[in-house]
């Protein structure tokens, strides 16, 4: 019990030196800089660059008077952009899973799919993100339409679904070929083999995949709220405040803080479930 505390302690500790680096860098860079006039590479000022403590205290002011503090509604938009992202995740992931597991099995689709799944990642999000959820918006099933939020649930699936299907195809051919050897000789079915040595064997790939897509997630759903004019997200308190930035730059930065955060807060979801679900390194599994 006094390890486990000593531990939380110890990493409590750590990322508290980790959080007050990076404050000293960011202010002592901006001290740097506008103390030497250097204007390279970009011009430094309260534009620019604003004070850490302005972009925090930010969310603690009304956007007007009389209204509701920044953070109340930067934790509404954070919870609407969530909600897109993890059905994303979902999708996503599920899709990825599933083809990585058609392309581990039949080495002829790795050949003809693989290429175009690759293929798929050269195209620029900003440029498709507003072809997806614009389009279908166009689209009706039996009188039904999706909802704009599940449009951009889409996005965020597409940038999800790339890292999982490379990283399904890698964790399942990483079983030890002695013991799938030693499971056939037993007359084990492809589908024993297949949930029983394979996907435990997969398991640290996936959740590395897992954790690049839960922060991509967040940014495509973010994105693809841009072309939608969803204003319950964050991407719509993005385009509000670019437009005001000369004016009230700590307001976008305080949007990017909180977009920072919830990506980092689906990366630590995702690594709690790791430490429940694999329990052995990747040697350790076959």
């Amino acid at each position: 019990m006094r390890s486990r505390i000593g531990t939380a302690a110890a990493r409590v500790a750590v990322l508290l030196l980790v959080l007050a680096g990076l404050w000293a860098l960011w202010e002592g860079y901006r001290k740097l800089w506008e103390s030497t006039g250097w204007t390279w590479p970009f011009p430094v000022n309260s534009t620019t660059m604003p004070h850490l403590h302005d972009i925090v205290g930010a969310l603690f002011d009304p956007i007007r008077e009389g209204e509701p503090l920044l953070a109340r509604y930067m934790l509404d938009a954070a919870l609407f952009t969530a909600k897109e992202a993890a059905v994303g995740f979902l999708i996503g992931a599920t899709v990825g899973f599933l083809l990585g597991a058609l392309i581990a099995r039949f080495g002829v689709l790795q050949r003809g799919i693989m290429p175009y799944v690759v293929a798929s990642q050269t195209i620029p999000i900003l440029a498709l993100a507003p072809i997806v959820v614009v389009g279908l918006g166009s689209v009706s099933i039996a009188g039904w339409t999706p909802k704009d939020w599940m449009r951009v649930s889409v996005i965020a699936a597409y940038l999800t679904f790339f890292p999982v299907t490379v990283n399904t195809v890698r964790g399942l051919r990483s079983a030890d070929p002695a013991a799938v050897e030693l499971m056939q000789s037993y007359a084990a079915r492809e589908w024993s083999i297949f949930w029983k040595l394979r996907v435990p064997a997969a398991m640290p790939y996936l959740f590395s995949a897992f954790k690049v897509a839960a922060t991509a997630s967040v940014v495509g759903a973010v994105i693809g709220e841009l072309p939608s004019s969803i204003q319950d997200g964050l991407g719509g308190w993005i385009i509000n405040f670019n437009q005001y930035y000369a004016l009230e730059p700590e307001n976008l930065w305080a949007v990017n803080l909180v977009a920072a955060l919830l990506g980092i807060a689906f990366f630590l979801l995702v690594v709690l479930v790791e430490k429940l679900v694999v329990h052995h390194p990747p040697e350790q599994l076959v």
